[in-house]
């Protein structure tokens, strides 16, 4: 590309990342880094950008979804990563909401300061194997039982992929419950502009000079991009070629895949 077409990277002091699909591709139990990537984390960190990864992770806790990123060789640290569960926690502590949760077993210790004895809604997050019939019948008997029913969903995804393939993410199981009880959720987590404005503030950069790289083109790019930020779309994880055509997310770029984008991003500085 020539470098006049690359106008978007001018002007960056800090990154947004995506994990899933941007840094590696798998799930909870293990994953494969995405040819680049940790180097690519190391670049930035050398080049003084400010970097904060920004995910909808929610099969762990923030700890031990590090422990493992550290595993693969990204060098990243808790404080370094916004996700949907402690800003969920945050959100329920505000409002005196007592959830019964719909979770994924690792996610659990997240919610350990929280009340929920007598639940006043359901949370709801990418529980995997825990999606069964009974329990998704158990989190929707609670719902429409309510006055006024509360469904909080810890993001809105529709799949993601793991290095077996395409798995079925928390926002079908969202949409199922949303349509059984007549219910609209509050997500949060991409692409939600509250969760994108509490990563920039712990970025420390304001929108305008930051840029969001992900693989989801509605989550990431599109809730980027209205949030005032630039936003890349990268070729991997659950990117299929369909996303270019996308009639209403136009991403600021694509790049092959995040080593590309870091490429282009440090020669700009």
């Amino acid at each position: 590309a020539a470098m006049a077409g690359w106008g978007w990277a001018r002007a960056v002091r800090g990154l947004l990342l995506d994990v899933s699909g941007v840094l590696y591709d798998g799930g909870a139990d293990g994953g494969v880094p995405i040819a680049g990537s940790a180097e690519a984390v190391r670049r930035i960190k050398a080049s003084g950008l400010k970097l904060q990864l920004c995910t909808n992770e929610t099969q762990a806790t923030r700890a031990n979804f590090v422990r493992k990123l550290r595993a693969m060789g990204f060098d990243v640290s808790v404080a370094e990563v916004t996700a949907p569960a402690p800003a969920a926690c945050r959100l329920l502590k505000e409002r005196g909401l007592r959830p019964h949760l719909l979770v994924h077993d690792d996610l659990v210790p997240e919610f350990a300061e929280i009340d929920k004895t007598n639940p006043n809604c359901v949370l709801l997050g990418d529980a995997a194997e825990n999606f069964t019939y009974a329990n998704l019948n158990e989190a929707f008997r609670l719902l429409i039982e309510m006055e006024k029913p509360v469904l909080i969903s810890l993001g809105k995804g529709r799949y993601y992929k793991e290095t077996d393939g395409l798995k079925l993410d928390v926002g079908a199981y969202m949409k199922a419950l949303e349509y059984a009880c007549d219910v609209q959720a509050e997500v949060v987590g991409k692409p939600a502009k509250r969760f994108f404005e509490s990563a920039l503030a712990e970025l420390g950069v304001p929108a305008e000079q930051a840029i969001m790289i992900g693989d989801d083109i509605v989550s990431d790019v599109g809730g980027a991009q209205q949030c005032g930020m630039r936003a890349l779309q990268v070729r991997t994880g659950k990117y299929r070629p369909s996303d270019e055509n996308h009639p209403e997310v136009k991403p600021d770029a694509y790049v092959n895949n995040l080593a590309e984008a870091i490429d282009i991003i440090l020669q700009q500085l």
